[in-house]
């Protein structure tokens, strides 16, 4: 199944965050240059905060991709066009994107001590590898709580979500229509593909 850049929208718009298409417009408006690392309308970098360094764009961009490419099923084809459209509409200047810098920053300190490498550069069993070893696979979400559940919440369950609200990632276990996508009575009256 492939993702497309409409599956990243229409996931984006299913979870609310409708800054993708505004974010993108501003990109195409600024130029080049114009996306992660400068500062953003208060004047701080996005990249950093009070506590410590957060993940830049790039770095973030990056190892989500290598995440979904572990916990996404292998059928599934588009992914880095797909994640990449979604962390448009989520990489943001909230709290929440703020919460996703930090867990990869950290998930990349983890990866770099334990296999050598950032997330985005290890081997796909590594990755897998790694995820089991912050214990990401069987924590609980909190994003207070502990790396592993942190890496849950804000790494591992954000992509998860993108795919499954998204309309193919949604058929994949059989939401041909997941909520906010328009189906109509005619996606009741048949069956599942």
């Amino acid at each position: 199944m492939e993702l497309t850049r409409r599956d990243a929208t229409a996931a984006l718009a299913a979870v609310g965050a409708t800054g993708g298409i505004a974010l993108a417009a501003r990109r195409e408006a600024d130029g080049p240059g114009a996306e992660s690392g400068e500062a953003d309308r208060d004047g701080a970098d996005p990249g950093t905060e009070a506590g410590g360094a957060l993940s830049d764009d790039d770095t973030v961009r990056a190892a989500m991709i290598a995440v979904a490419t572990v916990v996404y099923p292998e059928e599934v084809e588009g992914v880095e066009g797909f994640v990449d459209e979604f962390l448009d509409g989520r990489l943001d200047g909230s709290a929440h994107a703020s919460g996703v810098r930090a867990a990869v920053g950290e998930l990349d300190g983890a990866a770099r001590s334990w296999h050598g490498a950032p997330v985005a550069e290890l081997p796909e069993s590594d990755r897998d590898r790694l995820l089991r070893e912050v214990g990401a696979d069987t924590a609980d979400e909190n994003p207070d709580g502990t790396l592993a559940e942190r890496v849950r919440y804000y790494v591992v369950n954000e992509l998860l979500l993108a795919l499954y609200a998204s309309p193919t990632g949604g058929e994949l276990v059989g939401l041909e229509n997941p909520q906010g996508h328009p189906g109509g009575t005619e996606s009741y009256r048949r069956g599942p593909r």
